[in-house]
């Protein structure tokens, strides 16, 4: 590979891929590039132009045709003695949304998430009502308002076993330990049976583990379209339109790791380092 002599910063997204700049290696090389400076490539949000907003920093973007289109990439390149310098996103990644895994994984297990670390998050905040919790800013008014015009309904995702909270585009994970509580509006035995193991992971030292595989006794249930249909008539009880809903859907959301919260909050109130003042970068 020769020295470092002139790049060439291509900017890439579902309309101009790895194999796209591929096709070009002979033109770019023509032109005397010794390198090309290629835009993020791990894997952004859907859509994304410019790459900076990384859910999965795990993964090349499979938009820009994934890890094999970058090798095939990187082999033309070699083959014309070129060089590949990569822009990488190091200090925050995206959040709300439904897409970035980590971050739905910290607002469903708090601190004991794994994944909590990433994230520069002030658990002991000042404001007693946000101890151990994170602020979550992206509702599009204010956290009552929302919740009495049923703008935060309590959905389930049959396929994992599992109850969240939506606004929108965004996803808000309940936190397993108080699956129980849901489980229990039921009449069917094997799923008030389940709602007492649910319950146990509020003592049990290490929760993360077993809660995976209670949600996959639960979506195995959820195979049967009678229980489907029992556990989607229970979260109806959650309906937030109605005075009975609103209480127990609020209920249930105070006791998340979490507390929703209008965007306009964020400025005085977030307790997480966003990327500037952008909430969708944390």
């Amino acid at each position: 590979m020769r020295d470092l002599s002139a790049t060439l910063r291509l900017q890439f997204h579902r309309d101009f891929t790895l194999d796209d700049a591929t096709a070009l290696v002979d033109y770019f090389a023509d032109l005397g590039i010794s390198h090309l400076y290629a835009s993020p490539l791990l894997t952004a949000r859907p859509g994304s132009m410019h790459g900076y907003d990384v859910i999965d920093p795990t993964r090349i973007n499979p938009e820009l045709g994934g890890e094999p289109a970058l090798r095939r990439l990187v082999d033309a390149l070699r083959a014309k003695g070129m060089g590949l310098i990569l822009d990488i996103v190091s200090n925050h990644m995206a959040v709300g949304g439904s897409g970035n895994a980590w971050w739905l994984d910290v607002l469903e297990w708090g601190r004991r998430s794994p994944y909590a670390q990433f994230f520069d998050i002030q658990w002991n905040s000042p404001d007693p009502l946000l101890e151990g919790q994170l602020l979550v800013p992206f509702l599009g008014s204010d956290y009552g308002d929302a919740l009495q015009e049923g703008k935060i309904p309590l959905r389930l995702d049959i396929e994992n076993g599992a109850f969240y909270a939506e606004h929108y585009e965004h996803r808000f994970p309940i936190s397993p330990p108080t699956y129980g509580e849901i489980l229990r509006l039921t009449d069917q035995p094997e799923l008030r049976s389940l709602a007492q193991h649910f319950d146990a992971l509020k003592t049990e030292p290490a929760p993360y583990q077993t809660a995976r595989e209670l949600r996959a006794d639960l979506a195995r249930l959820l195979e049967d379209s009678n229980t489907r249909q029992t556990l989607e008539q229970a979260i109806r009880h959650y309906d937030s339109t109605t005075e009975e809903g609103f209480k127990r859907l609020h209920g249930l959301l105070e006791r998340q790791n979490y507390r929703l919260a209008s965007w306009r909050t964020a400025g005085d109130d977030i307790n997480w380092r966003r990327f500037f003042d952008i909430n969708e970068l944390g």
